[in-house]
């Protein structure tokens, strides 16, 4: 695992088109990168989902996503520090435990990015 840090994306970066509509610039290719590489990691990914899968504007406290792994608490913070500096999810502090909840911007927006044309389209 390398000791690089991800660089927090802000909550207005640039909306990538769709992956089959046009190709991304340099940019757009860096930002999106980013998120990826936070994806990437098995562990990072089971995070994500345990936390966005209770809904938007639900908050989830570290107390009940470290027991889901058989790692240490300090390795769950460090995956979620990674989360959150790739936009994926913010946290708010409440005395000795600290909450997370899923950011749907960003989520959106790598929804977006896969979407093919024939996805896109709703049956009539």
């Amino acid at each position: 695992m390398s000791n690089q840090e991800l660089e927090v994306l802000g909550q207005d970066a640039v909306c990538c088109p769709a992956l089959t509509s046009s190709p991304l610039d340099e940019d757009q290719a860096a930002d999106l990168a980013k998120v990826f590489k936070a994806l990437g990691d098995p562990v990072r990914l089971r995070l994500l989902s345990m936390i966005a899968s209770r809904g938007e504007g639900s908050q989830v406290c570290v107390c009940e996503l470290t027991p889901a792994f058989g790692l240490s608490q300090p390795t769950i913070s460090h995956h979620l520090k990674l989360l959150r500096q790739a936009g994926l999810i913010d946290r708010e502090r409440r005395g000795t435990w600290v909450y997370y909840w899923a950011l749907p911007k960003t989520l959106d927006r790598l929804a977006t990015f896969l979407t093919t044309a024939s996805t896109a389209k709703t049956p009539a």
